[in-house]
C-alpha cells in the first residue's frame, strides 16, 4: 500500500490526538508539566540541532507525502525512549555521547540525501530518537506529570521538525553547495559536542 497524502494526514491527526491526550492526562496540574516538556527540546543545542535536522533530511530525502515519515518515526521512538528511560540500563554518559554523535550522523544523512536507502536512514533516525528520548526522560520524569511532560516534549519536537522541514523546502531549490555546507556544519557541531562529553 502506498503512503499517500491521506495516510500522511491520518498519521498527523493521530499524533496530534496523542499529544492532546497526553496534555489532558492530568487535569488541573498537568499544565506545568506540559510546558516543561514543551520547552525542553529547545534548551539543549544537541537536541535542537538533531530535531531540526530530521525535518530537513526528511524533506530533501523522501518523495512527496512520505516526507512526514521521518519526523513521525523520530517522535514515536522519542516517546518510547522517554517512557522506558527509568528501566533502560545504559549509563547517562553513554546516552549523552550517543545524542551528540547523532547530530554528526544527521549531517551525514543530509549530505547523502536520496543516495542513502530510506529504510537505512529511518533506522538511524529511530535509533537516535530513542537515545534522545532516554536523555529527555531522565531529565524530565522527576515526579511531575509524566504523560503531560511527554506530550509537551512531542509537541516541541514536532515544531522543531517543522522548522527543519521549512529549511528543507528551501534547500530543494538551492545550489548543492548550500546543502553540503549545512551538512558539514551539522557534522562538525556533532563532533564538537561529542568531544565535550569525554
Amino acid at each position: 500500500m502506498s503512503f499517500n497524502k491521506s495516510n500522511a494526514r491520518g498519521a498527523a491527526f493521530i499524533l496530534l490526538a496523542l499529544v492532546a491526550g497526553a496534555a489532558q492526562a492530568h487535569p488541573g496540574h498537568g499544565e506545568e508539566g506540559f510546558v516543561s516538556g514543551l520547552v525542553h527540546p529547545f534548551m539543549g543545542l544537541d537536541h535542537l540541532l538533531a530535531m531540526v535536522a530530521v525535518g530537513t533530511w526528511s524533506c530533501i530525502a523522501m518523495p512527496g507525502a512520505k516526507r512526514v515519515v521521518g519526523p513521525l518515526v523520530f517522535l514515536a521512538f522519542l516517546a518510547a525512549g522517554a517512557l522506558l528511560a527509568p528501566v533502560v540500563s545504559i549509563s547517562m554518559a553513554s546516552v549523552e555521547m550517543g545524542v551528540a554523535l547523532s547530530v554528526a550522523l544527521f549531517g551525514a544523512l543530509m549530505l547523502l540525501g536520496r543516495n542513502l536507502n530510506s529504510l537505512a536512514g529511518l533506522f538511524i533516525v529511530g535509533s537516535a530518537a530513542f537515545l534522545h528520548g532516554v536523555a529527555h526522560g531522565n531529565d524530565l520524569l522527576t515526579g511531575e506529570p509524566a504523560m503531560a511532560m511527554i506530550g509537551g516534549m512531542l509537541l516541541g519536537s514536532a515544531l522543531l521538525h517543522g522548522a527543519g522541514y521549512a529549511v528543507g523546502t528551501q534547500l530543494l531549490n538551492a545550489p548543492r553547495w548550500v546543502n553540503r555546507a549545512m551538512a558539514a556544519g551539522l557534522g562538525v557541531s556533532g563532533l564538537a559536542l561529542l568531544v565535550t562529553r569525554f
